[in-house]
């Protein structure tokens, strides 16, 4: 007599197992990032899934072949895997990212960054573009307007931010809540206050990092868990040039920051650039706006030479489909505040300072306002829910109303 054959899985079953496959590249299950919208049993026990990308060539498909057909064969009353394939529409891309996302969020390693904080990554696609200069002015106009800021400077081999500052002191460390924490430097400007670490801080300004990717990554995950950073408004992170291991790094370990990506108007500088928005996207990480620095030479007859050409922050923001916030021409008070340790935006003077300084606003007004504190929402909170109270109270009135109106016309 032959063996009873084992009875084909439940679609139940295969989706339970489908949820165990990991894309590799979005770091979710297939299941739950709606990469599975059909799946067939035969009575014989063939299975036929389809699995639909996020893009047709999507380099991860053998992988998640391998890891469907070796999950789903296990099953003893499985004979035979089948998957067709299928590519995503822009809406169904756009539901995966951000269920990608927001799993990123929740696996990432606990940091002393306070949830309300807005983390903002100012990057370049390669060095020499003014990133650092930019960082610094712009995390000087926040504190400005009263807004507790830190800069990280993420930059470990070609750290600049403590000279930029004009701060110098040695980075010291005493026991917070019972472990060792680093303190940043602290720097007041206005009503507002910047906390700054640095590399800069640990070693002499001529001496050369010789780091490798491990370390630098190493190195960041240390500022981000291990530093007494305040109750910060804004984190600005003054990122290294090109799309390493510290900006791979920094998406896992802050997944919720957002990019402020600086370009000059030479075409080969935005189409580098590019590269570093593009790393951004597929590393979930939103891309805000672009910086276009070096716009151009304002010679002292107020005469505009476009030097480095003209168009690239703009053809950049296009090509990324975020705003150009702002263009900062050449000018001999950027370099001056900087060798001073004086940032150009305190000064006030000049088209270089109004241009950071619009920047500044636009950040604080729409594109990373800051996220308020727990008594403003929960004040929010109160005026929704008494608006319901209120909304309520009426529609009870009206009813009793038209109750009592019934009741006489009836008698």
């Amino acid at each position: 007599m032959s063996a009873e054959r084992t009875a084909p899985p439940t679609i139940e079953e295969v989706t339970e197992v489908l949820s165990t496959v990991i894309d590799p590249e979005l770091g979710s299950d297939v299941v739950s990032l709606g990469m599975i919208p059909r799946t067939e049993v035969s009575p014989e026990g063939r299975v036929v899934v389809e699995v639909r990308l996020t893009i047709s060539g999507c380099p991860m498909r053998a992988e998640i072949k391998k890891m469907v057909e070796q999950r789903l064969l296990v099953h003893p009353g499985v004979t035979d895997v089948r998957l067709e394939w299928s590519e995503m529409d822009s809406d169904e891309r756009s539901a995966a990212m951000s269920t990608a996302r927001a799993a990123a969020r929740d696996r990432a390693p606990e940091t002393a960054i306070g949830q309300r904080c807005q983390v903002l990554a100012i990057s370049s696609g390669k060095g020499g573009v003014g990133k650092s200069s930019i960082t610094v002015n712009l995390a000087a106009g926040l504190a400005e307007q009263g807004f507790t800021v830190g800069v990280l400077d993420a930059d470990i081999w070609g750290f600049s931010v403590p000279r930029l500052l004009g701060m110098s002191d040695r980075l010291d460390a005493t026991e917070v809540d019972g472990r060792p924490r680093i303190i940043p430097n602290r720097r007041q400007i206005g009503s507002g206050v910047l906390e700054v670490v640095s590399t800069g801080f640990l070693v002499e300004e001529s001496t050369a990092l010789m780091w490798r990717g491990l370390m630098l990554t190493k190195a960041v995950e240390q500022f981000l868990r291990d530093v007494a950073w305040g109750d910060l408004d804004y984190l600005l992170i003054d990122m290294p040039p090109g799309t390493g291991d510290v900006q791979m790094g920094l998406a896992r370990l802050l997944p919720r920051t957002s990019l402020l990506v600086v370009t000059t108007p030479a075409t080969a500088a935005q189409r580098v650039a590019q590269r570093a928005a593009d790393m951004a996207q597929r590393s979930f990480l939103p891309v805000l706006g672009v910086i276009e620095n070096m716009s151009g030479f304002i010679c002292e007859h107020g005469d505009f030479h476009p030097v480095f050409g003209e168009g690239g922050g703009q053809s950049l923001a296009d090509a990324v489909e975020v705003p150009l916030l702002g263009s900062i021409p050449i000018e001999a008070s950027v370099s001056a505040g900087g060798d001073n340790g004086e940032p150009v935006i305190l000064s006030g003077l000049g088209s270089a300072a109004a241009a950071l300084r619009s920047i500044v606003d636009q950040i604080v007004s729409s594109v990373a306002p800051p996220m308020g504190d727990d008594e403003q929402l929960d004040g929010c909170a109160t005026k929704i829910l008494a608006a319901f109270d209120d909304a309520f109270a009426a529609e009870d009135q009206r009813n009793l109303a038209n109750t009592n109106s019934g009741s006489g016309t009836e008698s």
